[in-house]
């Protein structure tokens, strides 16, 4: 274990010099105010060395011995008799003597790892809220432009990227439209426009997200641009009950032609028989991420048919952990953009940008209703960021300070707005 002793004038630029020169691991000691600034002890815990130990060939186990002095000998030279492994050893010896020892094996020192891991969280937490309040102090539009966008259930990480690329102004409404028109440039917006260019698309996603009924939204303005004659629907939902049946519903309606495929060789006839269309929709199975016969459908789509465009259905209303989920599940199809629904029932949309924004998966259309086709819009990155600000507003309860100092962390130290 490596300990060593920092100075600084003040808390955050010790912790700054801790993890620069010890790493995110580093443990804190102790610290005290001294004269001109602060004083940390910290250490680094073992670093992950292999010790060989040759007694290991006779089923004993010595302990390490670490030696920092250049002029005493190496433990591997010293043990049992100044036994060293050589190339004239047995090959049986010499791997046996590459037996690593794990310091997690000794039950005192894996205790001591959790407490130490125990008062380093403390101690985070800690250091965490002085650091926070400590912003409020000097930069009072900042801290509030934190709350504000952490109001808007965006992602601590987001937030943080979002407040150091502001321009540094001391209006705080200036500073929270400033980013807002950030946060509207970050989220990715398709450019392709699907009703206008055609082609093959598939609509895929988790269940229950409102694949049908987006299918026949698509569906149904495209025929109010350029008519029925041009349209297909193909369904290769045979799992859930009804479902072809209500697409076949929305198709009757339309009056266009609609067909089922239950596996590749069907699909391939159904494309082969609508190829003169100039838009062809494919409502997909809805599956869980978790399902093992995923990737067998998913495969079905791109297998044969290279050109197919996939968009992934996602509901406004999923929180960003199982966003995230979805959206690496589904990646194996390769999807050119997403499709938001349920827009009108979520309480935020700030899961969904962090999502969206990470993964940076592109945004073609959001639903906000059940109506056909009055609820499908073209995704629009100012409208959707202003709804999110809507929808913040409307929330009865905020985050205190407390929270914020534990879940913002270190942005607000980073933060230069």
């Amino acid at each position: 274990m490596k300990i060593k002793r920092f100075f600084a004038p003040d808390m955050r630029q010790a912790i700054r010099q801790v993890r620069e020169a010890l790493g995110s691991d580093a443990v804190i000691l102790s610290n005290k105010s001294v004269d001109g600034g602060v004083e940390l002890v910290a250490a680094k815990d073992y670093d992950e060395s292999v010790f060989y130990s040759p007694s290991s060939v006779s089923g004993q186990t010595l302990p390490p011995v670490a030696s920092d002095s250049p002029d005493e000998p190496d433990p591997l030279t010293q043990v049992e008799g100044n036994w060293k492994p050589s190339e004239q050893q047995p090959s049986k010896i010499r791997q046996a003597s590459t037996a690593r020892i794990e310091w997690s094996q000794d039950p005192a020192l894996v205790e001591m790892r959790r407490e130490m891991q125990a008062l380093r969280r403390m101690m985070e937490n800690g250091l965490s809220e002085l650091s926070w309040h400590d912003l409020g102090q000097r930069r009072p539009q900042t801290k509030e432009l934190l709350r504000r966008l952490m109001d808007l259930d965006l992602s601590p990480d987001l937030c943080q990227i979002l407040v150091d690329r502001v321009q540094d102004v001391t209006d705080p409404e200036q500073l929270w439209r400033n980013a807002l028109r950030c946060l509207s440039a970050e989220l990715p917006i398709a450019e392709a426009d699907l009703l206008e260019n055609g082609g093959l698309a598939a609509v895929i996603g988790p269940t229950g997200v409102g694949k049908t009924t987006t299918v026949a939204k698509l569906a149904a303005r495209f025929c109010l641009r350029h008519g029925n004659r041009h349209l297909a629907l193909i369904s290769t939902d045979n799992f859930r009950i009804g479902a072809q049946e209500q697409l076949h519903d929305y198709a009757r309606i339309l009056d266009v032609p609609m067909r089922a495929a239950a596996d590749a060789d069907q699909l391939n006839a159904a494309l082969k028989a609508f190829s003169d269309k100039r838009l062809v929709l494919i409502d997909t199975a809805g599956m869980s991420q978790q399902d093992a016969s995923l990737g067998e459908q998913l495969k079905m789509l791109v297998s044969g048919h290279k050109n197919v465009h996939c968009f992934l259905t996602l509901s406004a209303t999923t929180q960003q952990s199982s966003l995230a989920l979805a959206i690496k599940a589904f990646g194996a199809a390769r999807p050119n953009a997403c499709i938001l629904t349920k827009v009108d029932e979520t309480a935020s949309l700030g899961g969904v940008f962090s999502a969206l924004i990470q993964s940076r998966l592109p945004l073609a259309f959001s639903a906000d209703g059940q109506r056909v086709p009055e609820d499908l819009h073209v995704a629009r990155a100012h409208s959707l960021v202003n709804h999110a600000v809507t929808l913040g507003q409307r929330k009865t309860t905020q985050y205190n300070d407390d929270y914020l100092a534990i879940a913002l962390g270190g942005a607000s130290g980073h933060a230069h707005v």
